[in-house]
C-alpha cells in the first residue's frame, strides 16, 4: 500500500490531468478522428486510459476501506486526503463511467455501515442517560390508576412536576445548536435528562455530520443524490428509535419541547443553506403532533372521566389538580408563543372546557352557594396569578 500510496502522488495527478486533456481532445475534434495520426496512437491512449482507471479506483476504493478501522477520524480523512484526490474522481467521472459507479458505490457502502453503527452507539448510550417523566397512569386525574399520584396531594405531584410544567425545561431551546451530550462525561457525573434533551444531543450530531458530509460529497463526488443513499441507515437508526420512544411517552411537555427543537433545527439547517435534512425534519414533524395530540386527548380524557368525589378536598383553597392544569397551560401557551403554528389554539381550548366541567363537578360538593363561589373565584384568582407569573418571564 506504501509503494501505491507513493505512485498516486502530485506528479501523477499531474500526468493524469495531461492524459484526461489528450483523451477529451481526441473525442471532440471531428479532424483529429479522423487522421492518421490518431489511428497509430489510439491503441495506446486506450492502453493508458484502462491502467489509469484500474489504478484510481483502486486507489480510491482502497482509502473508503480505511474508513471503518476503529478511532479513524473520518472528517479528517476526507479533508487531508480525499479533497486533495478529488480529481481522480472527476478522471472516473468523465473517462470511465463504470469504475466511477463502482467507486460511488463503494463509498456508499462503507459510509453508510459505519455512520449507521456510529449513530446506534450513541443512542444507546444516550438511552442510560434518560430521565423519565411520566408514564399513560400519571396524567391529570387519570381514572383508574389515579391513586397512583393524585390522591397523595401535593407532595407527589411536586415529583412529577416537569409533566406539567415547563419551568427550567425551557433552557433547552437556547442551547439549540449547543455542543451535544457526551455519554461518558455524564454517566462518569450519574447525570440524567430529559428526553427533550437527549433528542436535541441527538438531531445536532445529525445535523453535523449531514452537513459536513453533503459538503464533502457534493465537492468530491459532485453528485448530491450520494447523500440521500449514505443516509438512508442512518435515519433508519433514528426513526426506529424515535417510534419506539414516542410509542411510550406521555410528557406532552416533552412532546411540544421536541416539536419546537425540530422547527429550531430546521431553521439551523436553513441558515446553513444546506437541503440535506430537509425530509427528515419534516418527517420528524409528522411524528411528533400525531404523538403530541394522542397524548393530549388523553389529558382531557382523564379530566371528564375521573371521579370528582373521590378526588374533592373539603375546602375553599385552589384544587392542586387545577394548579396542575394552569401550569401546563401555561407552559404550552409560552411553547405555542416560542415556535408553535396554531394547532395548539384549538387544543388548549378544549383542555379549559374540561377543567371548567371538573371545576364545576367539585363545587357541587360544597353545601352553601357562597362556600361553592368561593371555591370557584379562589381557583380562578391561582389561575391568573399563574397565567400572569408565566407572561412576565417569558416577556424577559
Amino acid at each position: 500500500m506504501e509503494s501505491f500510496f507513493w505512485q498516486v502522488n502530485d506528479d501523477y495527478i499531474k500526468s493524469l490531468n495531461m492524459l484526461s486533456k489528450k483523451l477529451r481532445f481526441a473525442q471532440v475534434d471531428p479532424l483529429l478522428n479522423a487522421s492518421k495520426a490518431l489511428k497509430d496512437i489510439k491503441q495506446e491512449l486506450e492502453r493508458l486510459r484502462k491502467k489509469a482507471l484500474s489504478k484510481v479506483s483502486a486507489y480510491v476504493i482502497g482509502i473508503f476501506s480505511s474508513m471503518r478501522k476503529p478511532g479513524t477520524n473520518i472528517q479528517i480523512l476526507q479533508q487531508n486526503l480525499l479533497q486533495k484526490y478529488r480529481h481522480l474522481v472527476l478522471f472516473l467521472k468523465e473517462h470511465g463511467i463504470e469504475k466511477y459507479n463502482d467507486v460511488c458505490a463503494a463509498y456508499v457502502d462503507k459510509m453508510n455501515k459505519v455512520l449507521s453503527e456510529d449513530f446506534r452507539v450513541y443512542l444507546e448510550a444516550l438511552e442510560s442517560l434518560k430521565l423519565d417523566i411520566g408514564v399513560s397512569t400519571d396524567v391529570i386525574g387519570y381514572d383508574a390508576n389515579v391513586v397512583d399520584l393524585i390522591p397523595r396531594g401535593r407532595e407527589q405531584l411536586r415529583n412529577h412536576r416537569f409533566m406539567f410544567s415547563l419551568g427550567e425545561r425551557s433552557n433547552i431551546l437556547k442551547e439549540i445548536d449547543q455542543p451535544g451530550l457526551v455519554p461518558c462525561i455524564s454517566e462518569a457525573n450519574s447525570l440524567k435528562y430529559p428526553y427533550e434533551v437527549i433528542f436535541r444531543s441527538l438531531q445536532k450530531l445529525l445535523m453535523d455530520t449531514a452537513s459536513s458530509e453533503y459538503i464533502f460529497i457534493k465537492a468530491f463526488f459532485r453528485d448530491e443524490s450520494m447523500f440521500y443513499r449514505v443516509f438512508e441507515g442512518p435515519v433508519a437508526v433514528i426513526d426506529e428509535n424515535m417510534k419506539l420512544t414516542l410509542a411510550n411517552s406521555h410528557d406532552a411537555i416533552c412532546l411540544m419541547l421536541m416539536i419546537c427543537i425540530t422547527k429550531k433545527h430546521q431553521l439551523v439547517m436553513s441558515n446553513r443553506r444546506l437541503p440535506c435534512l430537509d425530509t427528515y425534519l419534516d418527517k420528524a414533524l409528522i411524528y411528533l403532533w400525531p404523538r403530541f395530540k394522542t397524548v393530549f386527548d388523553m389529558y382531557i380524557q382523564s379530566l371528564y372521566q375521573c371521579d370528582a368525589k373521590m378526588l374533592w378536598v373539603d375546602g375553599t383553597h385552589p384544587h392542586h389538580i387545577v394548579r396542575c392544569y394552569m401550569e401546563f397551560t401555561a407552559s404550552l401557551i409560552q411553547l405555542n408563543a416560542e415556535c408553535g403554528d396554531g394547532q395548539l389554539d384549538m387544543s388548549l381550548k378544549r383542555l379549559r372546557l374540561a377543567v371548567d366541567d371538573l371545576l364545576v363537578r367539585f363545587a357541587e360538593k360544597f353545601a352553601t352557594q357562597k362556600l361553592k363561589h368561593l371555591f370557584l373565584l379562589n381557583n380562578c384568582d391561582m389561575a391568573i396569578s399563574i397565567l400572569k407569573v408565566r407572561f412576565v418571564l417569558s416577556c424577559k
